[in-house]
């Protein structure tokens, strides 16, 4: 097969599963970065079971945009927030420059204290059931933006907290940070972390303090092996399922377009991990997301 080939299947959109027999909700997906039109994608989920999903803002648009599409549809809730890596940029500008700068840019506060005031009218709407997702990102983001991040967190915890609202978390390692931050300024009643990543010890943290796990389309991967651990200890009421579109497609599919009506591709890895029956499990995922986002 040649390159082209290749290229050409990668961009080909994976088949419509076994629909599942009980619904189920895509807790966190980007429908706003995602092929074709919100209505399209909502039928293909709907057609499979998935009946839910819950459309998640990274930036100031992003959030506006969340905020319009679950105004607009009926089966769509909404999460707003600035992505973690987001804060460094607001305050800094482009990240490349930190280094030649070593100082924030003149402005670069106060525009993070806008972005943040937005976010913060945003998730008063009844629409929006979450604040998310923030947190903390270690991966993308040097040393340089750790206190932007840290700083933005810490806000985003208390309009959350304000607003009743879901805490949606993105947490790419900075376990540690993030935990001793929920703890330093107190947890939202209803704390998710987003596309899990930590292990099974973890997952035993999280449930000692009632935060609710969701495991996205990378506990299919081969190498992911601490993902299936936890999920496999993760309490069954403490348990989501979520695609993060049009990211972490998962296998047989990885490398394809990834979109919520292959939820239940998911689904059954984490029935198998947990030993469990996919009715029995979808039935525990629709009424955790149905409770942590108060639908």
């Amino acid at each position: 097969m040649s390159q082209s080939q290749k290229k050409d299947d990668r961009s080909i959109a994976p088949p419509l599963p076994e629909p599942l027999a009980v619904p189920v909700a895509d807790s966190h997906t980007h429908l706003d970065m995602q092929g074709g039109t919100v209505e399209a994608a909502l039928a293909k989920a709907a057609s499979v079971g998935v009946t839910t999903v819950i459309q998640v803002g990274c930036d100031v648009n992003g959030s506006r945009w969340a905020a319009d599409a679950a105004q607009q549809y009926a089966n769509v809730w909404a999460a707003v927030a600035l992505h973690p890596n987001e804060a460094p940029r607001i305050v800094h500008g482009d990240p490349d420059s930190w280094s030649r700068q070593g100082a924030r840019q003149a402005g670069g506060q106060q525009a993070l204290d806008a972005a943040l005031a937005e976010i913060d009218a945003l998730a008063a709407l009844p629409q929006v059931r979450a604040v998310g997702e923030t947190g903390l990102d270690y991966f993308r983001t040097g040393p340089e933006g750790v206190a932007d991040q840290q700083l933005s967190f810490r806000r985003h915890i208390d309009i959350a907290k304000r607003h009743g609202k879901a805490l949606v978390i993105h947490d790419r390692e900075a376990h540690a940070d993030v935990l001793r931050i929920l703890d330093e300024e107190g947890a939202p009643d209803r704390v998710v972390f987003h596309c899990y990543s930590g292990d099974a010890a973890m997952a035993k943290l999280c449930a000692d303090k009632g935060y609710y796990m969701s495991f996205a389309g990378n506990v299919t991967y081969k190498s992911a092996q601490d993902l299936r651990d936890a999920v496999a200890v993760a309490p069954p009421e403490l348990l989501l399922v979520e695609t993060d579109a049009p990211f972490l497609t998962p296998v047989p599919y990885r490398g394809r377009p990834n979109a919520p009506y292959l939820i239940p591709v998911t689904v059954r890895a984490i029935a198998a991990a947990r030993r469990v029956t996919e009715d029995e499990l979808a039935a525990a995922l629709g009424a955790n997301t149905a409770r942590v986002f108060a639908y």
